[in-house]
């Protein structure tokens, strides 16, 4: 009786309509099931089991009989350096490597960042990579992008611009459950032309549509209700796909372009993404509103309008708090507007996006002209430690050539020759990448795995590089079925407005409806543009 008069306290005193209640600290942390716990156990033993018979017990005729003709430049000189034997047990270290890397991130037996430091010692004391190699990619060009990326966010966020354009919008527009929905699609659409990080985004907006939900009877446990569930889930979808707009949506997107760039010795430029992937992403951000809103969360006629009367003003008042917009507001505007505008136009300046996000923080943070101070700044360094692991892995394909030698072993075992069709490639290719987003943590992770294969495949079939790697690129950013699949997965599942089932539901049949979109773009859109040679079914 007393822990149930505790609890009614406790919801008494709890206002649905604070944001401060809905910050990144004061979310529950969500506590692993039976299940999970189990899983988690068994993944140190597994992975060091999977080393042990990678390595010293199990053949694997796979890494063994290759052609040293269709090795990689920096493969062709580690074969030359260590002889065939050498490079074959190279290879097998590597493989073990990756197998135990996978396992132990699938598993979240160990911190994913701890995992990562394993990852490169590894590759290091096993002499797939030597130390100089493995500890540089710490430094990668990327990295250094995402990092200046949180400065800049972080700008953003502490000046509170972004918080104020994102109620200024949901005040203005959001009238009805309708004009919400598609309020949210619009702020993450630009935020995510500004914001790299969708952590960072997701942080911005939480604490907005969680208000708004509880406005309209969802509060979350066992207050939920179908506007909820759709709203948090849409955000999460939102996150994502605006995200796969931009090339500097995520550092994973132009990991995947330099990857591309470094395959095809062509610049590929934010102009070109966004020719590409901008139609893409709008097209499937209103697929998904539509698709959840009437399908499989529809809105009841009393989930369509507010429960609480007058629960929206309270989103003004947030804004009015803010005060008058200020000077460090403006001046981070502009500046951002201004690199917006130096990446949309790098084709002809030709300076890169790290380069140009480099000279942005330093703006930010100079004394007296700039908007934040160092100590304002939020760089989730676990973060970049877990992905500084995936880039060496990445390094560790490149010195091996592991993803092309599987490949062409794939294949040689499919029976598939030359005369291969360009459609089977492109559907198992993009099949690959769109669903290996329900086991894998990491974008950057899955596109060091399928860009470099999707490349190897094209040139092994004797197709366009970008026939096939630049659509397995656009499919970077679905990271949403599941809560383990990314950061803004596992944020946004602690509010407990959706349940497990609810965001496989959601998140599968998007998937789906997205591979069937990329299928449909290869054989009409990317044929015009001229990526895909006589479309992927050759109807036309």
């Amino acid at each position: 009786m007393n822990v149930k008069i505790s609890e009614l306290a406790a919801e008494e005193q709890f206002d649905p309509l604070d944001m401060h209640n809905y910050r990144m600290e004061n979310l529950p942390v969500r506590e692993k099931s039976k299940v999970e716990k189990y899983i988690a156990m068994a993944g140190i033993p597994l992975s060091l089991l999977a080393f042990v018979l990678i390595m010293w017990v199990i053949p694997l005729p796979f890494l063994e009989n290759f052609d040293p003709q269709t090795l990689g430049k920096g493969a062709k000189a580690a074969f030359e350096k260590l002889g065939p034997e050498g490079f074959v047990r190279t290879n097998v270290a590597m493989f073990a490597v990756f197998v135990s890397s996978v396992i132990l991130w699938m598993t979240e037996a160990l911190p994913n960042y701890l995992t990562s430091l394993i990852l490169i010692i590894t590759l290091v004391f096993t002499g797939v990579l030597p130390e100089k190699t493995a500890y540089a990619q710490l430094g990668h060009e990327i990295m250094w992008l995402n990092i200046l990326s949180f400065i800049l966010a972080s700008m953003l966020v502490e000046t509170g611009a972004a918080k104020r354009f994102a109620l200024w919008f949901i005040v203005k527009f959001g009238h009805n459950a309708r004009s919400i929905f598609i309020s949210f699609i619009l702020i993450n659409i630009v935020l995510s032309a500004f914001i790299s990080a969708t952590t960072a985004k997701a942080a911005i907006l939480l604490p907005i549509f969680m208000v708004v939900a509880a406005v309209y009877g969802a509060t979350g446990g066992k207050h939920k209700n179908n506007f909820g569930r759709n709203l948090v889930l849409q955000n999460l979808f939102c996150i994502n796909i605006g995200a796969s707009a931009f090339v500097t949506g995520s550092g994973a997107n132009l990991l995947a372009v330099s990857l591309i760039v470094g395959a095809t010795g062509q610049g590929f430029f934010f102009q070109d993404w966004l020719v590409v992937a901008f139609p893409v992403s709008i097209t499937l951000l209103f697929l998904g509103w539509i698709v959840g809103t009437r399908w499989i969360f529809p809105l009841s006629p009393e989930e369509q309008f507010p429960h609480i009367q007058g629960g929206m003003e309270s989103l003004g008042n947030e804004l009015k708090n803010l005060g008058p917009i200020s000077f460090a507001e403006i001046k981070s505007i502009t500046l951002f507007v201004l690199i917006l505008i130096l990446w949309a136009t790098d084709k002809y300046h030709g300076v890169s996006a790290t380069a140009v996000a480099f000279v942005g923080a330093i703006v930010a943070l100079l004394p007296t002209v700039g908007v934040v101070k160092w100590n304002e700044v939020d760089i989730p360094w676990h973060l970049l430690i877990f992905s500084a692991g995936a880039y060496t892995l990445g390094a560790g394909f490149k010195v091996t050539d592991l993803p092309a030698i599987t490949v062409n072993a794939f294949f040689d075992a499919l029976g598939l020759g030359a005369t291969t069709p360009f459609w089977v490639l492109y559907i198992i290719l993009t099949g690959c990448m769109m669903f290996s987003a329900m086991l894998f943590q990491s974008k950057t992770m899955r596109t060091m795995i399928f860009v470099p294969i999707a490349i190897g495949v094209a040139q092994r079939f004797g197709f366009g590089i970008l026939s096939l790697a630049l659509p397995v690129a656009l499919l970077i950013e679905h990271v949403y079925v599941l809560p383990f699949n990314s950061k803004p997965a596992l944020l946004l599942y602690s509010t407990d407005q959706y349940s497990f089932t609810d965001t496989f539901k959601f998140g599968i049949v998007m998937m789906i409806i997205s591979w069937i979109t990329i299928i449909v773009m290869g054989e009409t859109y990317y044929r015009i543009l001229g990526y895909t040679p006589n479309g992927v079914f050759g109807f036309f």
